[in-house]
């Protein structure tokens, strides 16, 4: 792209806010140059990363971004063979740290990141380097004193050393015979020595080595000569220390050299995690989405925003170019709409192939540009001796040179600032080269010829920017398919223009032209009606929409619901079953009690009678499933009431009819209700239950076999220990048996739960308790028995 387009379309204004939101000045660098590409891959991948970085950042609540410094030329220099300062060691160690934290970071993040986790996984954390520097300089860029042993023993000495010549000058600063010759009794420096503050008259009675006096001469600033060799001695080890600073600055320095291009790769993924992560924030901040890419190469950007107009005043506008045609005039007053729309489309590519998001709703689309041409603004220069016209004509002349059919241009007045029907002429010339061409138009006119020019041309469209009449101001928004009115009329009406005045002018215009603006205003106004019948269908459509979600979350409320109800009726023919079993084996019990010392034959029959009594109750049990399969007559919607009860086949469920309608009928079944076919509707009995069969028996109850008072279902399962504790407590309770002891074992537990749930239900059990100690504690439950 021309840098002078990006400069026109202020594509730089959106670069600068993109710097402003790196943490680092390599991210920052990155921002700064960031330009449009017209690879297809390239822009995708620049999308998809800024896409990820938008993932991630919506994901956690910080990416540690936070320490890199621009350590390039420290590096290089260490590359040289210069010695670094401590400040540069640690510059480095905090890159380092940062380099390690981000690829820490992405190791552990959950979302799904292939770009931007390929990218941090290239990372080489360092870590040896990181704990050199740190064991070598402190946080305030100061040399340790355990960075080595020999500058920990001269920092020691050199600490002695002081701690002896103070000693000496507080011993000469109380000595009395020396206090009139003190002009202060202090002990300064100068240079890298000791020194006291002698009156000048004083010189000769206090015995030392001058080293500098007072502006006024009268102060001499003599280190006494007691100390000198002191002083000599910290002189020498602090030259040593200088000397073993330098020492250990060397070595650090070259292992940080040997690893140069490994810091420097580690600085350029931090510098391009940081610039991604500012393209994401800066997607936040404009509430941008990620256009879609296609490659029949139009344009269609739905309630596009121009970025640059403060979010309160800006109006989202819509735009489709390329596929029906190619060419957008747009026509109509100058209000300052039409060039905005020039900007938006053309600040959108850019900012779509710089691999940045656009502020638009979502499935908003966009092709790959060759290349963006554009013409707008007052080309007139006065050092050239340029007029209007002939500055928009030179860079015309220039673009319609260099345009391909992949490119867009992006023309503002064209024609204008000359001759109006000459202008007109070129203007309908030069969108015909260019539509011939193939390339991507929009541009705008005053130019009534052109309105003409566009409807009698096949790939070439209309459009204006809507203006309120009432107030005078335009509403920004674009509609395509109509062209623009001046208004000129109208606006001076409104404005106090005499009626006698416009009617004149309307007499001089030609006809033809009066004509055409009328058909124009008429379009406009079926526009705006279809325009708002279409938005009403939008929003009837996304009312049916949302109904259609709610009976769906309904009737899926209502089938579990369903679920539920038959489930606990299952549970509850299931306890009739095992209830009935109970009975059986009660029934069986007894007579083998009573017919015990008869015969075979006569205990036989017995046993026999006895079986047929539990078929009849078996067959009473399953009479509703016997019903389900059609036992039970059909009924027709003349019989049927409300207030009836029914039975439900396809449901396995009873319940009462509220309204019979055609051949269905609403059913109230327990809590719900139910619209179901009459067909698989059965008719019951007023009380809408199967008769109970009462048997009165009368059966001498003589003890079986003496039955065990404990029972060990370890291993077994809950069903299982269900059906062996049914026989057994009958046998108990027949055996005449108080308390019986149930061994579960201890395991998981959940047998010994299954046991007490089915104990406290059990009729004949009167209460239970945990075993003692000797009877096996928590492995076995005691029952007492009815």
């Amino acid at each position: 792209m021309e840098a002078s387009v990006l400069s026109t379309l202020e594509y730089n204004k959106i670069r600068d806010m993109l710097a402003e939101r790196t943490g680092s000045i390599i991210g920052r660098e990155l921002a700064e140059s960031l330009v449009p590409v017209n690879d297809a891959s390239q822009v995708k991948e620049r999308l998809a990363e800024t896409a990820e970085a938008r993932v991630v950042m919506n994901n956690v609540p910080s990416v540690p971004l936070g320490g890199i410094r621009d350590v390039r030329a420290t590096i290089k220099r260490a590359e040289l063979g210069a010695i670094l300062e401590p400040h540069e060691l640690l510059a480095v160690a905090s890159t380092l740290y940062a380099a390690r934290r981000m690829k820490s970071f992405f190791t552990d993040l959950t979302v799904e990141t292939p770009l931007l986790g390929s990218i941090a996984g290239q990372i080489i954390v360092l870590r040896n380097i990181e704990t050199t520097v740190e064991t070598t300089v402190t946080e305030q860029g100061l040399i340790r004193d355990d960075a080595s042993s020999e500058l920990s023993k001269l920092r020691r000495e050199i600490r002695q050393a002081q701690s002896r010549v103070k000693e000496k000058l507080d011993s000469i600063l109380r000595s009395g015979e020396y206090q009139k010759y003190f002009q202060d009794t202090l002990v300064t420096m100068r240079g890298d020595r000791y020194v006291i503050p002698i009156k000048q008259e004083f010189r000769n009675n206090f015995p030392g080595i001058v080293h500098d006096q007072s502006a006024s001469g009268a102060t001499l600033f003599i280190e006494p000569i007691a100390i000198v060799n002191l002083n000599n001695d910290i002189k020498q080890l602090v030259a040593a220390e200088k000397t073993e600073i330098e020492r250990i600055l060397t070595v650090v320095t070259g292992q940080i050299a040997k690893v140069s291009e490994t810091i420097a790769n580690n600085l350029a993924i931090l510098a391009r995690m940081d610039f991604v992560f500012a393209k994401a924030k800066l997607s936040i901040d404009m509430r941008a989405i990620e256009p879609v890419i296609n490659q029949q190469g139009y344009v269609n950007l739905i309630q596009a925003r121009h970025p640059l107009i403060p979010s309160e005043h800006v109006v989202p506008i819509d735009v489709h170019l390329g596929r029906h045609f190619t060419t957008l005039l747009i026509t109509g007053p100058n209000t300052g709409g039409k060039t905005v729309t020039l900007k938006t489309v053309g600040l959108f590519a850019l900012m779509t192939q710089a691999g940045l998001f656009v502020p638009a709703a979502p499935d908003s689309e966009m092709p790959i540009i060759g290349n963006i041409f554009a013409d707008i603004g007052d080309e007139q220069s006065i050092e050239q001796s340029l007029s209007t016209f002939s500055g928009h004509m030179t860079n015309l002349v220039a673009i319609l040179k260099k345009i391909d059919a992949n490119d867009l241009v992006l023309i503002d007045e064209i024609g204008a600032g000359t001759d109006p029907s000459e202008g007109a002429a070129l203007a309908m010339s030069i969108l015909e080269y260019i539509h011939s061409i193939g390339a991507k138009t929009i541009a705008t006119t005053h130019y009534s010829e052109l309105k003409t020019f566009a409807y009698t041309r096949h790939g070439i469209e209309n459009a204006s920017v809507e203006f309120d009449i009432q107030t005078l101001r335009p509403t920004y928004r674009l509609l395509i398919g109509i062209p623009g009115s001046s208004n000129a009329f109208a606006i001076s009406r409104r404005l106090g223009l005499t009626d006698g005045i416009i009617a004149r002018a309307k007499e001089l215009i030609n006809k033809e032209h009066t004509d055409f603006e009328t058909i124009l205003h008429a379009l406009e106004e079926q526009k705006k009606s279809f325009t708002a019948r279409v938005d009403e269908v939008k929003r009837l459509e996304q009312e049916l929409n949302n109904t259609k979600q709610k009976i769906s979350i309904k009737e899926q409320s209502l089938a579990e619901k369903r679920t539920a109800v038959l489930a606990k009726a299952q549970e509850e023919a299931a306890a009739v079953i095992r209830q009935a079993k109970r009975n059986a084996e009660e029934i069986i019990a007894e007579l083998k009690a009573q017919f015990s010392e008869h015969s075979g034959r006569e205990r036989q029959n017995a046993i026999e009678n006895a079986r047929r009594k539990l078929k009849s109750s078996s067959n009473e049990v399953h009479r509703f499933d016997q019903d389900e399969q059609g036992n039970l007559p059909e009924l027709s919607a003349e019989i049927l009431k409300p207030g009836m009860k029914v039975y439900v086949a396809t449901l396995k469920q009873q319940g009462e009819i509220l309204a019979v309608g055609g051949t269905d009928v609403t059913v109230q079944l327990g809590v719900l209700k139910f619209t179901v076919p009459i067909s698989v509707c059965r008719l019951l009995s007023e009380s809408g239950k199967p008769k109970e069969i009462t048997t009165t028996r009368h059966v001498n109850m003589t003890k079986v076999e003496t039955a065990a008072r404990q029972i060990d279902i370890r291993g077994m399962t809950i069903e299982e220990a269900e059906t062996i504790l049914d026989k057994y407590i009958d046998d108990a309770i027949l055996s005449g048996l108080n308390e019986v002891l149930i061994i579960h074992g201890k395991g998981t537990g959940a047998l010994r739960k299954g046991v007490k749930a089915y104990l406290e239900t059990h009729p004949y059990i009167k209460g239970i308790r945990i075993a003692e100690l000797n009877e096996g504690g928590t492995g076995a439950t005691v029952a007492r028995l009815a």
